[in-house]
C-alpha cells in the first residue's frame, strides 16, 4: 500500500503574493516529478511556507525501513547565523560563545536566564540597552547538576536538577546570587539520573505548584514512575503526584494562553524505521496516559510491548499534532507577544532539535503550531529553517547549529539556544 506526508501550503498566513506563488510553484513541481514513496520513506521538507499533516492512520509499519544510526556532523559554515524565515522576519546573535546553550526562561524585567548543563551553570543575559542583543553575561549559580528547568517564584530560583529540585536565593534584577543552593527534594526523587536527564519546571501560580517533566530512562521499556510523566510538585507542603504518564521523553512545557491548558512535546521511541515513531505536541490531560511504552499515536499497539499490557493500549490518548518521525521536539513557547503579526498569537512555536536515527535526516528547524479558537487545528509549519546546509546532499546532516530552548523576549521577539554554534539566536520581526 502506498502512503503520502501530506504536505499543504496555507498561504493567508505567510503574507505576500509573490512568495505565495514561488512556494506553490515549488511544491507543484516536486508532485509533478515525484514517485510515490512507500509510508516508511516520507520526507522532511525545508521550504518555509510548509505545512506538513501527519495522520497516525497512514503511518508505517515497524521496521519497513532499515534502522540506521546516522547523526548529524557538526560543520563550521559561512551560513552560520543565516536561516530561511518568512517574509519581514530577521536574525540576529542574541549572545555568542557560551558554554552550553541549552534552555532558556525569561524574567519579568527582561533579563534571560539561561541553563548550561554541562558548565554545571546558570547563565543571566541582560540587554541593558535594548538593541537586541545582550552585552551583559553574568555567571548566576554553578556547581550544578545537568540544569535545565528554571522558575522564579518569590524571592528564589527554583533549578531542575538531573535527580532533585533545587532552589537558590534570588530576585528579579539581581546579578549575583549570594545564598547557597538547597535541595528542595531528596536526591533521586526524579530518578536515578540515568537516560533522559532534562528536568523541565513550569509554574502554575494559581494552584502554586510545579510541573515537572521527567524522561524515561531507556529507549523503551516499563520503567517505575516517575519515569516517563509528568510530575506535579506542590510547593506548599512538598507532595509530588503523577499529573500524566505514558509520555517517553516530555521537554518543552507551556500553557496555553486562551485556555489555560498545559501543553507538552514529546521525544518518542527510536529504533522503528523512519517513519516511526512521530513526536508530538499535545494538551496533557490530568491522568492522562499517552501510550509509551504499550502504545504510540494514540492506540497502536508497539511491535514489542503492545501484546504485555493491551488494557493501557486501549486507554492511551492520540496526541494532538504528530510531528515527522526523528525530528526530536524539544523547546515550546506559546506567543503572546506584540512583535509578530497579529495571526501568529496565540500559536505555537518547537524547536526541533534534528534525528540521528532516520537514514533520511529531519528536524534541524523551527516549526509554528497554528491554533484556531483555542485548540491545535493538527498540522504544522516551517518557520526557520537553514541550520542543516547542502540539505539535498544524501547522508548524514551537515549542521551548524541544533535549536534546543526557546523563549519570547519582552520585546516579543524569540530568543532559541543553539548548542552547536553555543549561541542565543535572537528572531525579531519589522525592525
Amino acid at each position: 500500500m502506498r502512503k503520502w506526508l501530506v504536505i499543504h501550503y496555507r498561504g493567508g498566513n505567510m503574507g505576500e503574493t509573490a512568495a505565495r506563488a514561488r512556494y506553490l510553484g515549488t511544491i507543484f513541481a516536486l508532485l509533478l516529478a515525484a514517485v510515490p514513496l512507500s509510508s516508511g520513506q516520507a520526507q522532511d521538507t525545508d521550504e518555509i511556507g510548509a505545512s506538513i499533516t501527519i495522520r497516525a492512520e497512514d503511518l508505517p509499519k515497524p521496521y519497513e525501513t532499515p534502522v540506521e544510526a546516522l547523526g548529524p556532523n557538526r560543520v563550521s559554515s559561512n551560513k552560520e547565523g543565516e536561516l530561511n524565515l518568512p517574509p519581514g522576519f530577521r536574525v540576529n546573535a542574541f549572545r555568542k560563545d557560551l558554554t552550553h546553550a541549552r534552555w532558556l526562561y525569561t524574567l519579568e524585567n527582561g533579563d534571560i536566564l539561561l541553563a548550561e548543563p554541562r558548565g554545571q551553570k546558570i547563565t543571566l543575559l541582560r540587554d541593558a540597552d535594548g538593541d537586541g542583543e545582550a552585552e551583559i553575561e553574568r555567571l548566576l549559580v554553578s556547581g550544578l547538576d545537568t540544569p535545565h528547568g528554571m522558575a522564579v517564584i518569590g524571592d528564589g530560583l527554583y533549578i531542575g536538577e538531573r535527580m532533585q529540585l533545587s532552589r537558590v536565593p534570588f530576585k528579579v534584577g539581581d546579578l549575583e546570587v549570594t545564598g547557597e543552593v538547597e535541595h528542595v527534594t531528596k536526591p533521586g526523587t526524579f530518578g536515578d539520573g540515568g537516560g533522559h536527564w532534562t528536568r523541565i519546571l513550569l509554574h502554575d501560580p494559581a494552584e502554586n505548584v510545579l510541573y515537572i517533566a521527567i524522561g524515561s530512562r531507556s529507549n523503551i521499556g516499563v520503567e517505575a514512575l516517575p519515569r516517563a510523566t509528568i510530575q506535579k510538585y506542590y510547593l506548599d507542603d512538598g507532595r509530588m503526584e503523577t499529573f500524566a504518564s505514558g509520555l517517553r521523553n516530555p521537554v518543552g512545557m507551556d500553557f496555553n494562553p486562551d485556555t489555560g491548558a498545559l501543553y507538552t512535546v514529546v521525544n518518542e521511541r527510536d529504533g522503528y524505521g523512519d517513519g516511526l515513531v512521530p513526536d508530538y505536541l499535545t494538551e496533557v490531560k490530568e491522568g492522562g496516559f499517552y501510550g509509551w511504552p504499550y502504545a504510540y499515536s494514540g492506540q497502536i499497539p508497539d511491535p514489542d510491548y503492545g501484546d504485555k499490557a493491551p488494557d493501557m493500549v486501549a486507554k492511551s490518548l492520540l496526541p494532538d499534532v504528530l510531528f515527522q518521525a526523528h525530528s526530536a521536539s524539544l523547546g515550546l513557547a506559546f506567543y503572546t507577544g506584540d512583535m509578530f503579526p497579529e495571526e501568529y498569537r496565540g500559536d505555537a512555536f518547537v524547536t526541533f532539535q534534528g534525528s540521528w536515527n532516520a537514514s533520511v535526516p529531519t528536524g534541524y528547524k523551527i516549526v509554528r503550531v497554528p491554533f484556531e479558537n483555542g485548540r491545535p487545528i493538527g498540522s504544522y509549519q516551517n518557520f526557520a529553517t537553514g541550520f542543516r546546509i547542502e540539505a539535498e546532499k544524501p547522508g548524514a546532516a551537515n549542521v551548524w547549529g541544533r535549536p534546543i530552548g526557546i523563549t519570547m523576549a519582552a520585546d516579543g521577539s524569540l530568543l532559541i539556544s543553539d548548542a552547536v554554534s553555543q549561541t542565543v539566536w535572537r528572531i525579531s520581526y519589522g525592525e
